[in-house]
């Protein structure tokens, strides 16, 4: 009996680190393409001039009017109109938070900047 649990074990090891390393690369493989649609989606969806802008929250108001600080020390005046796809919740939360911010806008008149998605 012995003998039979030696050979057994020998043969089914290969087997065993073939389907971890089939999992692990479909599992990334599947991260890089749900985050690279992530990155790019709303620049689709919004058309071809849209720009992208990233930092904190550092005033909202009126409305959903925002401040951004970005890292290389700009701040940014976003109006959110309607068309504006955020929640003034989930905004407040960053700016107390100081949480990572991505803005995609467009420049409007007089040159404003105009939110489009607020994350």
């Amino acid at each position: 009996m012995k003998d039979g649990k030696t050979r057994f074990l020998p043969s089914i090891l290969p087997r065993i680190a073939a389907a971890i390393v089939v999992l692990l690369l479909t599992g990334s493989l599947a991260l890089a393409a749900v985050g690279g649609v992530a990155l790019i989606g709303p620049m689709f969806a919004h058309g071809d001039n849209v720009e992208h802008a990233d930092g904190k929250i550092v005033s909202i108001g009126p409305g959903k009017d925002f401040v951004l600080d970005t890292a290389s020390g700009q701040h940014l005046v976003f109006q959110c109109p309607d068309q504006c796809r955020a929640s003034l919740g989930h905004m407040q939360r960053h700016m107390l938070e100081h949480a990572h911010t991505d803005v995609y806008y467009i420049q409007g008149p007089n040159k404003s900047l105009m939110a489009l998605n607020v994350d």
